[in-house]
């Protein structure tokens, strides 16, 4: 069985990402169209006809210029959230984490707002500042007289900094002109509606760069796992391995709320799924997560864009799938952690 799903895990990104270009709010194109206008592109026809051409035209660029960048930046955030809610759980060794417990999403929230607002930095560079901010603060917070902080202490301070982040972040909306102010709500709730391509070029090489680091050291935490004394028991420096694997989660996190908004819930619920069908070994669950949190994003994102007229922003079908998804794997599988 774990065989089997994880067969449907790497396999399903690639018919899913081809079937996502297919549709759309206005219109959904037929294999056959599809085939032709890339065809077509690739080898443009002779004696072609005006109002063919054109419509060769209009489907390459819904297609090229709007469904595309679309396709690929959903997929690159689900992976993104998906694998930092992974290694923060496998981290702290506590099924309820994530980035948000750890002031990462709202700090990058702030500063993502502040940049929509002043424009004194770029959105991506200023989430990641503030991202990163969170968690210094985080950590700052929860040192005390000794030199190792529990976790509880570490998730109860990060739940404190991620409620002066988003009073922050209500402050600056309470504060902005009221076209500004709709285009901040709009964005914290979730959307990928104005995806480009240069917003994939913004988002791409600081996601695979997070999610390199984490495959990478994905079967040190295992080790981590087990406690910092067990890990340094087999020559593993801890504290190395957390600052790169928190330094990672930080950046795909902040790329990802720069680029898409807030997306509820997500890197919570969806490490669970992966977990439960293929095992808590963060070898298999690292690359697992990686492929079926981009996948299980888009085929979210493929319902909220074309399931009524109007399109609904991607944070709120997240957080309607997530929390009852979520408390039914607490009441069916009783959250068996490990």
């Amino acid at each position: 069985m774990q065989r089997f799903h994880l067969t449907l895990i790497y396999v399903l990104p690639v018919p899913l990402l081809f079937f996502s270009l297919l549709l759309g709010p206005a219109e959904q194109f037929s294999m056959q169209d599809f085939i032709w206008a890339i065809w077509a592109w690739i080898n443009p026809p002779h004696n072609l006809t005006a109002e063919m051409y054109n419509q060769i035209l209009i489907m390459q660029n819904i297609i090229l210029n709007v469904r595309m960048p679309r396709v690929l930046l959903t997929f690159l955030v689900g992976a993104a959230l998906a694998s930092s809610g992974n290694t923060l759980q496998a981290l702290f060794r506590n099924p309820l984490v994530d980035s948000y417990v750890l002031g990462i999403s709202s700090g990058a929230a702030l500063g993502a707002a502040l940049a929509l607002v002043t424009h004194w930095l770029p959105v991506q560079i200023s989430a990641f500042l503030f991202g990163i901010l969170a968690v210094c603060m985080t950590y700052g917070f929860a040192q005390q007289r000794y030199e190792k902080s529990s976790v509880v202490v570490i998730l109860l301070s990060g739940m404190i900094i991620s409620g002066l982040f988003i009073a922050g972040l209500s402050i600056v909306q309470y504060l902005s002109d009221p076209y500004k102010l709709q285009a901040i709500v709009q964005w914290t709730m979730g959307n990928l509606h104005q995806a480009t391509w240069i917003k994939v070029q913004q988002a791409c090489i600081p996601i695979i760069l997070s999610l390199f680091i984490m495959y990478i050291l994905r079967w040190r935490m295992n080790l981590l796992a087990l406690g910092q004394l067990e890990a340094q028991a087999v020559g593993v420096d801890p504290r190395k391995d957390q600052f790169l694997l928190i330094f990672a989660v930080t950046l795909a996190t902040s790329s990802s709320v720069a680029v898409a908004g807030i997306i509820s819930l997500y890197g919570l619920f969806l490490p669970h799924i992966v977990r439960m069908m293929i095992g808590p070994d963060n070898v298999k669950t690292v690359p697992a997560n990686i492929c079926l949190g981009g996948s299980f994003l888009l085929l979210i994102d493929n319902i909220s864009r074309s399931f009524s007229s109007f399109e609904i922003p991607i944070g709120i079908f997240t957080m309607l799938l997530g929390a009852p998804l979520f408390l039914y794997l607490i009441r069916r599988y009783k959250m068996n952690w490990g």
